[in-house]
C-alpha cells in the first residue's frame, strides 16, 4: 500500500554504510528515519489535531494556497476600487438605461451615455464622434472650447437661452458655409430653454439646451444664366440639439442631429444622451500636463 511504498522509498534514501555488517548506529539512525517516513506517510484521522505541520509540505495543498492568494488579490482590488470610486466621484459607476453604455473622458471632464450600437468616428475633429450605422444623418459629437480662449464659469456667460442659440445657429451656418453656387441655407431656432441638472458633486448645474432647423437648397445647374435655369431643390433638412454646459473653465456642447422626417424616432434616444450629460472638474493634479494655462478667471 501508500504507507509500506512511502516505508521503501524512504529506506532506498536513508544513508547506508560500504561495509556488508553496518555498526549499531547506522541501524540507530536507520531507524529513526524509517518511523519519520512512515510517520509523514500516513494520513491523519478526523480526530487527531491537525494544527501541527507535516515535517514536508504536502503538493496536495499547493492549489488551496494559490487560490487562497488569488481571492486575496481580487478583494484588495475591489476596496482599492471601492475607495477610488469613492473619493473619484468620476470614477463611480451608474448603470446606463437598456441600449446605452457609458462614456466617460477624464482627461477633458465629461461623461455621458452614447447608445450601444453607434459607431465611434474617428478623424472627425471633435473630441468624440459616434454615428448611427443604420442612419448616416444621425450622429453625436462632442465640442469643447479651447482652454486658451474665455473662460465660462457658467452658460449665463452667453446670455438668455435665446441668446445662446442664436450664436449656436451662427455657428452652424458658418460650418455648413458652401463655395459651390446656387446654394441656399434655411434656418430657425425651434426651442432655447434652460434646465437644472446635478454634477457629479451633487450641487446643482445649469445647461441651456438648443434645437435648430437647418435646410439645405441646392440646384444641379450651377452655371445657368437666369433663376429659370437654376431651379433648387432640398438637399436635406435637419434638426439639430445643442446641450451646453460648462466645467474646468471651459464650454461643453453636446451636438445630436438627425433628419427631421425621423426626429420623432430620436426623440428618447437623444433625451437619454442629453440628460446623461455631464461636465465635471478635472484634478489636475493626476495629469502629466496642466488642463488649463493659467488661472481660471
Amino acid at each position: 500500500d501508500a504507507s509500506m511504498a512511502s516505508l521503501s522509498a524512504c529506506h532506498l534514501a536513508a544513508p547506508t554504510v560500504a561495509t556488508a555488517r553496518p555498526s549499531t548506529v547506522c541501524r540507530t539512525r536507520r531507524a529513526i528515519a524509517s518511523l519519520r517516513c512512515a510517520a509523514s506517510s500516513v494520513p491523519a484521522a478526523e480526530g487527531d489535531d491537525a494544527s501541527t505541520p507535516p515535517s514536508r509540505p504536502s503538493r496536495e495543498l499547493a492549489p488551496a494556497v494559490v487560490v487562497g492568494r488569488r481571492a486575496f488579490a481580487v478583494g484588495a482590488a475591489l476596496v482599492a476600487s471601492a475607495v477610488d470610486a469613492s473619493s473619484n466621484p468620476a470614477a463611480a459607476f451608474e448603470r446606463p438605461p437598456p441600449g446605452f453604455k457609458p462614456f466617460n473622458d477624464t482627461i477633458d471632464g465629461y461623461k455621458l451615455y452614447r447608445p450601444d450600437g453607434w459607431i465611434d468616428v474617428k478623424g472627425s475633429g471633435n473630441d468624440i464622434f459616434f454615428r448611427n450605422a443604420d442612419n448616416a444623418e444621425e450622429n453625436m459629437f462632442v465640442a469643447i472650447s479651447s482652454p486658451s480662449s474665455i473662460k465660462f464659469a457658467s452658460v449665463a456667460d452667453l446670455g438668455t437661452p435665446d441668446d445662446a442659440a442664436r450664436k449656436v445657429l451662427e455657428q452652424y451656418l458658418t460650418e455648413f458655409m458652401s463655395t459651390r453656387i446656387g446654394v441656399r441655407r434655411q434656418s430657425s431656432v425651434v426651442s432655447a430653454t434652460e434646465r437644472m441638472g446635478t454634477g457629479l458633486d451633487g450641487k446643482p448645474s445649469k445647461f441651456y439646451d438648443v434645437r435648430l432647423r437647418i435646410s439645405s437648397y441646392a440646384t444641379k445647374n450651377q452655371y445657368g444664366l437666369t433663376e429659370a435655369d437654376r431651379p433648387q431643390t432640398l438637399e436635406w433638412d435637419r434638426v439639430l440639439t445643442s446641450a451646453l454646459g460648462t466645467a474646468n473653465g471651459r464650454l461643453y456642447e453636446l451636438r445630436m442631429q438627425t433628419s427631421a422626417d425621423t426626429v420623432a424616432n430620436s426623440e428618447k434616444t437623444f433625451a437619454v444622451v442629453r440628460d446623461s450629460f455631464t461636465p465635471f472638474e478635472v484634478d489636475e493634479s493626476n495629469l502629466s500636463f496642466p488642463l488649463l494655462s493659467g488661472p481660471k478667471q
